[in-house]
């Protein structure tokens, strides 16, 4: 399976803010969805390659599925934007979560992958719901810090991605320091360089 783009790449600290981040405004794609859920070990490869193909051998349950993603995207998408402004939580922007939650008995199991242990979620009954289930309980597990939930958005205004700071002084600015904070830096120099430049200017006349 495909790794994810680097504006979707796992930045985020927690599973339901990486998969906010995924789409932003637009639509969840089935495509984006799957390589997400396998780049976060809630598939396997192989079920992940099983699972691109349903939107042919099985399209009504695959689209019922990336609506309920898509919906589920936009109201963790609400509630972290409100949360980075300290907002009160609205109760109708929890409902897609519990609509997950609701639907989504299991446990957790360890499985061997490649020689390698991981834990995945068994679901109690069939069908694809399940699929969402981690991405659900990390959301609720955001919204029921409160106020406490050290939920950021990235400091360049052109950037907008989510991130829990868990960093020791709690004072992260950028969704990731090797892209948004080399970018101001580097923005942050020209400009010095420029202001500088323009002072000899106009002392040298």
């Amino acid at each position: 399976m495909k790794s994810l783009a680097p504006s979707t790449r796992l930045i985020g600290g927690r599973i339901a803010i990486d998969f906010a981040n995924l789409a932003g405004p637009r639509s969840v794609s089935w495509e984006g969805m799957i390589e997400f859920l396998g780049t976060v070990r809630i598939v396997s490869d192989e079920r992940g390659a099983q699972l691109l193909s349903l939107t042919q051998s099985d399209p009504r349950n695959a689209d019922a599925l990336l609506q309920k993603a898509h919906r589920l995207c936009q109201s963790l998408r609400t509630i972290l934007a409100a949360t980075v402004r300290k907002e009160k939580i609205q109760p109708e922007w929890i409902e897609p979560i519990n609509e997950i939650l609701r639907i989504t008995e299991g446990h957790d199991e360890l499985m061997q992958d490649s020689g390698s242990w991981r834990i995945e979620f068994v679901a109690r009954e069939g069908g694809l719901d399940w699929l969402l289930a981690a991405i659900a309980r990390s959301g609720a597990e955001i919204v029921a810090e409160g106020t406490k939930a050290r939920v950021r958005v990235c400091a360049n205004p052109g950037c907008g991605l989510f991130f829990y700071d868990d960093s020791r002084t709690h004072r992260r600015r950028w969704c990731s320091m090797s892209v948004c904070g080399n970018r101001h830096k580097v923005a942050s120099f020209a400009r010095k360089h420029a202001a500088a430049l323009k002072r000899m200017a106009a002392s040298a006349s």
